[in-house]
């Protein structure tokens, strides 16, 4: 399977899209940090190497 190129900017556009609502909206899930360091941490690298 063919990742597209601008993969990056999709995560980071969910990445923001994201911190956006639950900012507005309360939630609490376990985890949920951690999930969205992560999904920094790759849209940040993908970003990095041009993917």
């Amino acid at each position: 399977m063919k990742l597209p190129r601008n993969l990056g900017m999709i995560l980071l556009a969910i990445w923001l899209i994201a911190t956006g609502v639950l900012s507005l909206v309360s939630l609490n899930i376990p985890g949920l940090g951690v999930i969205m360091a992560i999904l920094a941490i790759a849209s940040g690298v993908l970003l990095l190497f041009g993917k």
